[in-house]
């Protein structure tokens, strides 16, 4: 198949069509970016192409050369047949309008905390230059991280977790966003390694798909550090810990931001006296909790 798409497929747009049909065919798993096969096609295709991920029309029937026709048909292959996520192939993943560099140690980026720090958590903060010290645990690629430090210029941000590998991609992102004076990276499992240390701001993506959930998780998903997904029986094995030992390192005023994926209902279910405020994204508000020093459980 591979060769006689190489000698009649010519223009980029026979090379999308082909890719489409390709990635419905085999029945990918989307949700490391795009959620459907003609987005992750387009997305593919121009990376590989270097073309502008913003203006696809110009280019759809520009003739492919032979060389540009071998790697795009390798690209599409290592999706199909690896299952390799597209962050992976390429090497970068966007929150919004910025960029990371993420392989294999780390999650792929998509934290829906991503669009509520850049709004500066409003209207639940009202002085984003109030904020001077802020933590991210289980940071991974440092992207919330770097969003955190961009949001509040003036704080002081930690950027913890436990994995050493995660911690070196996180300082490569650090770094190319010249960020080195106000992003700390700590190797640490939890608050553990910061004891002494007080916030303003405490953010988190955290492990959280429960045992049930990685028992049936895509191939796709597969591919990603594990350590980095599992949460435990209920998803909720960090969320636990992070609730219990905040308290003594927020500062009073002070904000906690912890998403927690589909568990929700457990969640309220095991801190039923708990005020959780359930912040909303452009998936609903079931997501991501808030919550103030003096609501701690």
């Amino acid at each position: 198949m591979l060769e006689q798409a190489r000698q009649e497929l010519l223009t980029l747009r026979d090379f999308l069509r082909f890719s489409v049909s390709r990635f419905n065919e085999a029945g990918l798993f989307f949700g490391h970016g795009s959620d459907n096969a003609w987005d992750e096609a387009v997305y593919l295709l121009q990376h590989t192409l270097h073309l502008p991920l913003d203006r696809l029309e110009p280019f759809l029937d520009a003739r492919l050369t032979l060389a540009e026709r071998y790697a795009v048909l390798n690209v599409i292959e290592r999706r199909v047949k690896d299952r390799t996520p597209a962050a992976y192939i390429t090497r970068e993943a966007w929150l919004g309008e910025h960029r990371f560099y993420v392989d294999e140690r780390v999650i792929v980026p998509r934290s829906f905390i991503a669009e509520l720090l850049e709004e500066q958590l409003t209207p639940w903060l009202d002085d984003p230059y109030a904020i001077t010290s802020a933590v991210d645990l289980c940071t991974g690629s440092g992207c919330l991280a770097i969003l955190t430090a961009l949001a509040f210029p003036t704080a002081s941000v930690d950027a913890i977790d436990l994995s050493t590998d995660a911690l070196e991609v996180a300082k490569r992102n650090i770094a190319d966003y010249g960020l080195e004076e106000q992003i700390r990276l700590v190797h640490s499992n939890l608050f553990a390694g910061v004891k002494d240390q007080r916030y303003d701001l405490i953010i988190s993506n955290p492990p959280y798909v429960n045992a049930a959930s990685m028992a049936a998780l895509p191939e796709e998903y597969l591919r990603e550090p594990q350590m980095a997904l599992a949460g435990g029986d209920d998803g909720l094995d960090l969320v636990r810990i992070m609730l219990r030992e905040a308290k003594d390192l927020l500062n009073p005023g002070g904000l906690m931001v912890v998403e927690i994926g589909h568990n929700r209902e457990a969640l309220e279910a095991a801190y039923p006296q708990t005020p959780f405020t359930w912040l909303e994204t452009h998936a609903g508000n079931e997501h991501v909790f808030l919550l103030r020093a003096d609501e701690l459980p």
